[in-house]
């Protein structure tokens, strides 16, 4: 009973091992919905933006903390191993604290002493607090405003690449897309192919259909068999493509669902014209957001020849000692003539405002203003050369997009001609009134028409992500973060 109880209980683990190893190879499926959505969440650029954000938000923050209370502490113990003399001097006689020093040897009235400190002993302490308000700065109201300015600058910078990603996903996406459904075809023609070879065999052996018919065939049906192979492997390539744009573990299954012929490519190239204006673009977007940035920077040069005015306020405690260690003493028998009675350390305080006015820095100010100048000049010369190359863009994708559909319909009416003329040639050659050349002429011809049509698809599925890249128009509600 005790051996049964641990078999089932062995048997019970390998189940639930071999169910837990099928639950991690079961690949996810993926729209391309969610498929852009993992890749706004996990690529590394995605990540980097959030954090660029991030990092922007605590700008604004740290901007904000210049116009708060700025509160430090200082506590300092010194040690004078010898102490500094002082310089006064000698008027002759009993000179107050340096006494009757008329005994030194050609001193006379007039001489320069240099004497001990009697003021100051050998040690001291102080422990102070300080605050300082700043009250008013023109630099510090114009960093405020540049602070948030940097923040949208890094959420337009976001957009910007979030717009990349889309592009990619998007074109990855309809890669496997193209490439599953020539994959079926590719099954289609081996299974038609297969039956005329089968029928074609049945003809040879009954005496209607010579030997070298029947190779002409396998010929054919051994190179598709060949290219399918192939094909699977490219499939194979563009799933590993997608999952590298969308920063999916490389190391893990995926399946993508959805149909070409779910995805249109029909449009008109006049309704992106209708309305629209650079400034949908992101990289246009990112340019006004730097061209502010500069402004506020000839601003802040401004700012900075104004008055700045701050509050302080000091609160400390000092004291002496002629040895190191009587510093940590609370009563040194000190006795205070300001009536506080033997504390060892005595308190001090002191408050006030500072304004401070720059009058002259040997014109550095004026030559810092104009290079800024020079500056936000060079940012509005980008606005003409970034307009003249989104004209250009936008032309290259709309003729590019339209030579694409114009393909895509010839290319889709060719595919329909050959696979009707390989329907009819393989009826004729069944019923005896066509060679079997004509067959496999026309089984080669159904194929390469098959290949334009899907190349010719994909070249206007991706003309038509270009033309939304070109126009602003590829984030979508759903999409834009």
């Amino acid at each position: 009973m005790n051996q049964f109880y641990k078999l089932s209980i062995f048997v019970t683990a390998l189940l639930v091992a071999g169910w837990s190893t099928a639950q991690q190879q079961t690949p996810a499926t993926f729209t391309l919905d969610q498929c852009i959505e993992y890749a706004l969440t996990n690529s590394i650029n995605a990540q980097n933006s959030i954090i660029d954000q991030q990092i922007a938000a605590a700008k604004v923050k740290e901007t904000v903390g210049l116009g708060l209370p700025q509160i430090t502490g200082n506590v300092s113990l010194i040690h004078n191993e010898t102490l500094q003399r002082f310089f006064t001097t000698y008027s002759g006689g009993a000179s107050g604290f340096l006494g009757d020093l008329s005994s030194v040897p050609n001193i006379k009235a007039g001489d320069v002493v240099a004497a001990q400190n009697f003021f100051q002993l050998k040690n001291s302490g102080t422990a102070s607090v300080t605050i300082n308000q700043l009250i008013f700065s023109g630099s510090y109201l114009v960093g405020l405003q540049a602070s948030q300015a940097y923040k949208d600058l890094s959420y337009k910078t976001a957009r910007q690449t979030n717009e990349q990603i889309i592009q990619q996903v998007t074109k990855a996406y309809y890669s496997v897309l193209i490439n599953r459904a020539r994959t079926e075809l590719f099954t289609n023609n081996i299974g038609r192919l297969d039956s005329l070879l089968r029928s074609t065999t049945a003809l040879n052996k009954n005496g209607f259909a010579e030997s070298i018919d029947v190779d002409r065939i396998k010929v054919s049906y051994n190179n598709i068999r060949a290219e399918r192979e192939k094909f699977l492997k490219i499939n194979d390539l563009s799933l590993e493509l997608l999952k590298f744009q969308m920063n999916y573990p490389m190391d893990q299954p995926i399946e993508i669902t959805g149909n070409i012929q779910d995805v249109k490519v029909e449009a008109s190239t006049e309704s992106y014209k209708d309305g629209w204006d650079y400034k949908v673009r992101s990289d246009y977007k990112v340019l006004e957001a730097n061209k502010r940035l500069q402004e506020l920077n000839i601003k802040n040069q401004y700012a900075g020849a104004l008055p700045t005015i701050s509050a302080f306020g000091t609160l400390g405690y000092n004291t002496q000692s002629g040895d190191f260690a009587g510093l940590f003493k609370t009563n040194s028998g000190i006795t205070d003539q300001g009536g506080l009675g033997p504390d060892k350390w005595y308190d001090y305080s002191q408050f006030g405002l500072s304004l401070n006015v720059p009058i002259f820095a040997g014109f550095q100010k004026h030559y810092k203003i104009q290079q800024e100048k020079l500056s936000l000049r060079k940012v509005e010369n980008g606005f003409k050369s970034l307009k003249q190359g989104i004209d250009l863009e936008t032309k290259q994708a709309s003729t590019s997009f339209e030579n694409a559909l114009t393909s895509l319909t010839a290319q889709k009416e060719n595919m329909d001609l050959a696979g009707n003329v390989a329907r009819i040639t393989k009826i004729k050659y069944e019923q005896g009134v066509g060679s079997n050349i004509e067959v496999v002429d026309a089984e080669n011809s159904l194929r390469q028409a098959q290949t334009n049509y899907y190349s010719a698809l994909f070249d206007a599925m991706v003309a038509k992500v270009d033309l939304d890249k070109a126009y602003g128009k590829l984030i979508t509600t759903q999409t834009q973060k």
